[in-house]
């Protein structure tokens, strides 16, 4: 074995896959791309997520406490890198990357027709915002768009590097 880097830790435990995040605030909706995540709770859902107070997004969720996150498939996955390489502060990404916002039922900030999934979220607990910019989402609304099979998602592996899903295997558990 040889020494990794301890800054080069977060590429092997990236926690989930890319998801897209949309906020709204004072009427605009913004979408940002997300990869900080973590289930942490069944039921009710909790998300653990972090969102850097340098985005555009944090002002917007940290004052209206709502948001969707949204579930691309792999074939998204240029896209979605790139609406992760601009700020919404001066971009519409909604208009720009060709995203469909469609009305959610229980929160403002938009749903992402283009997604398979979108998760309606409400801030449950901001005890590490100060700290850590982890918020703790309660998931109150969830959609899906997909018959059979579930979509491929990618995942994160740091500077420009995914890895899409594969194969799923089943093995007996006695958890859910």
């Amino acid at each position: 074995m040889k020494t990794l880097p301890v800054s080069a830790v977060y590429k092997l435990i990236e926690p989930g896959p890319v998801v897209l995040l949309t906020a709204a605030s004072a009427g605009r909706a913004n979408v940002m791309t997300m990869s900080w995540h973590m289930m942490v709770e069944f039921e009710p859902p909790l998300i653990a997520c972090v969102v850097s107070s340098a985005n555009h997004s944090f002002a917007a969720l940290k004052k209206t406490r709502e948001c969707v996150i949204a579930i691309p498939s792999a074939r998204l996955a240029s896209k979605v890198v790139k609406v992760g390489n601009c700020s919404g502060r001066d971009t519409d990404k909604f208009a720009r990357f060709a995203l469909t916002p469609m009305a959610a039922e229980q929160v403002a900030p938009p749903l992402i027709g283009e997604c398979f999934a979108n998760l309606e979220c409400r801030v449950a607990d901001t005890r590490s915002v100060a700290r850590y910019n982890l918020f703790i989402l309660e998931v109150v609304k969830a959609w899906t768009d997909f018959k059979g099979k579930q979509p491929r998602m990618f995942h994160h592996q740091g500077y420009g590097r995914f890895a899409v899903d594969g194969t799923t295997i089943r093995i007996p558990s006695k958890m859910r």
